[in-house]
């Protein structure tokens, strides 16, 4: 019995894919299994080759598998492609239609079942991927009966004969690869889950989305994007529920310039974008420091630069958000590594951009956004709105001609506003350096005080933070420290639970508030590490150089890097940390 399986299934984008695995993670996750699911897709409407990998284990899990047991191929392309990641034992599964052939380095089983044939018999040849499916519950031991609910939720609108023959077609399957395993039928099967069946199954986008919901939004202008999209979609659903909307703008920069707009009138709003679109909204995101608007703005990043690897993984917008702008704001930078994260982090971004009156950058990237994951339920009375210092109600005047002062010079850098049609709330909002009023004022003596009042108004944030860093143990004395951020948390993990078990002192720490930089927090883990290994996807070590920037130690910090678009697996982590040690070993 396995307690732990890797399944994909490959072909042609188009060709239901994403449907098959969709199908297989849901059930799967209705019956008490922990997943996680990545999708390799090309930038492309139909055509090119596409994957989705799932990960199906009886405890929680956080990363890519490092290897396969099941692949599910629809075309020779997926075998070709993806025949390495097998293990010995692993198994493939392939439609007879295009006449499979294994590859000759390969010690993987090959099982050429008529997926489209056997699908034709019973009516049309859309349902092959239900035979796929119906093969791959021969191989795992599931029951067939399992898959019924989930059958007749997706094709019940088409009538009770859909929802019949797809269920066929996923018995014929697994008859078929029954007959074909023989003796060998018990080789890939799954152990029984235990536990909670209630957990949910998400992307990282759809937790952003209803964290997004969950702190009051009632409004987001957005221009769909690759990989922010999904969020834009998930609220077209939900926001009108509560008596918001969704408006798809021309492009980024009237969605940003939207956001601001409703921010500055009281209604909670964002945007969503990803790397070329953060670049358009740079100006954008100053008036909103310089006006002091709240803000906040999700950036899923992608692989860059210009169209790059739009459907790829990569972590290398992390300078950008945080100096992108011309001219110096006070901006926080967040970076959540889980959906369960994704989930409050949004919310406190709202809170954050609400109480400190400045733009807050939600920080993704695709891993993250579009990986889907067992995700326990969220616990709502952890939720805590915080509107800051909003004045809604009428404010007395001295003198019927005075303008509220909405950028007074305070101790906190932080001043009261209000919302537009408050009596004695006027004032004047303008992008050019201006006076505690807002009328412009470009003088010497007003412009440090304040500019000075703007870049302190941040001072106590990095204490204030729940949480700036996860630590997977709490000493501060290893040999080797892993630092990461977003989505290589679960990979770093895996690799050091490995490492520790063999008796290796090692530890990892993922940042979660970027910037400003939890100096404070993450220096005595540095301090007290003989070496630091930080995991990025990226060319350049954006995140190692940010932490030498503020707690020092260059010598001791190295960089793994990766930014071939695809994830980190906890192999590639595992083998690094191990080779940098043996290399310190033997030149010590």
């Amino acid at each position: 019995m396995k307690t732990d399986l890797s399944w994909k299934v490959g072909g042609q984008q188009g060709e239901g894919i994403e449907s098959t695995g969709e199908i297989f993670s849901k059930t799967l996750n209705r019956l008490g299994f922990y997943l996680y699911g990545y999708r390799h897709f090309s930038s492309r409407i139909k055509g090119g080759h596409t994957n989705n990998k799932i990960r199906v284990s009886t405890e929680k899990v956080q990363a890519v598998a490092d290897n396969l047991d099941i692949l599910l191929a629809f075309d020779q392309e997926t075998i070709d492609l993806n025949y390495h990641e097998l293990h010995e034992k692993g198994v493939i599964i392939a439609d007879t239609k295009f006449k499979p052939v294994k590859p000759e380095d390969s010690k993987a089983e090959l099982y050429p079942v008529p997926f489209t044939d056997i699908a034709s018999d019973l009516g049309t040849s859309l349902m092959k991927n239900m035979v796929a499916i119906g093969a791959t519950c021969a191989v795992m031991n599931l029951e067939v009966e399992d898959f019924s609910v989930v059958i007749e939720e997706i094709f019940n609108r088409k009538g009770g004969d859909m929802v019949q023959k797809n269920m066929e077609a996923i018995q014929e399957g697994y008859i078929y690869m029954q007959n074909s395993l023989g003796e060998k039928a018990s080789i890939l099967f799954l152990a029984k889950a235990e536990g909670t069946h209630k957990r949910m199954f998400m992307i990282g986008n759809d937790a952003i989305g209803l964290g997004a919901l969950t702190a009051g939004v009632r409004f987001m202008p957005a221009y769909p994007i690759t990989p922010a999209s999904d969020i834009m979609e998930y609220l077209i659903k939900k926001l009108p529920r509560v008596g918001g909307t969704v408006i798809q703008t021309e492009d980024e920069i009237a969605a940003v310039t939207m956001a601001i707009g409703s921010n500055y009138a009281g209604a909670r709003s964002f945007t969503a974008s990803s790397g070329p679109g953060l670049s358009l909204m740079m100006e954008a995101i100053g008036l909103s420091g310089m006006t002091e608007t709240p803000l906040v703005v999700v950036d899923t990043q992608r692989g860059g630069p210009s169209t790059g690897l739009p459907t790829k993984q990569e972590q290398s917008d992390l300078m950008a958000m945080i100096y992108g702008n011309h001219g110096e704001i006070p901006k926080v930078v967040i970076a959540p590594s889980t959906a369960e994260e994704a989930f409050y982090d949004t919310i406190e971004a709202f809170n954050i951009a609400d109480e400190y009156q400045c733009p807050v950058i939600l920080l993704s990237d695709l891993q993250l956004s579009l990986a889907k994951q067992t995700v326990e339920p969220f616990d709502f009375d952890k939720v805590h709105i915080r509107r800051g210092k909003l004045i809604t109600i009428d404010i007395e005047q001295t003198e019927e001609k005075d303008y509220f002062k909405r950028y007074e010079v305070t101790e906190d850098g932080v001043s009261a506003r209000v919302i537009p049609g408050v009596k004695g709330g006027i004032h004047h909002v303008t992008g050019v350096e201006h006076d505690e009023t807002g009328r412009p004022n470009e003088t010497a003596s007003n412009r440090k005080q304040q500019m000075d009042k703007r870049m302190r108004k941040l001072s106590d944030l990095t204490e204030r933070f729940p949480n700036p860093i996860t630590v997977n143990v709490p000493t501060t004395e290893t040999d080797l420290l892993l630092i990461g951020f977003n989505a290589t948390r679960g990979a770093i993990e895996e690799a050091v639970h490995r490492l520790r078990e063999e008796g290796l002192n090692v530890n990892h720490l993922q940042i979660r508030l970027i910037h400003p930089f939890p100096t404070a927090a993450i220096k005595p883990y540095i301090d007290g590490a003989d070496h630091v290994l930080v995991v990025e996807s990226n060319a350049t070590g954006q995140l190692a150089n940010i932490i030498k920037m503020n707690v020092g130690h260059v010598d001791k910090i190295k960089s793994m890097l990766k930014y071939d678009g695809d994830p980190f697996q906890p192999h590639h982590i595992y083998d690094a940390s191990k080779e940098l040690l043996e290399h310190v070993y033997i030149n010590n």
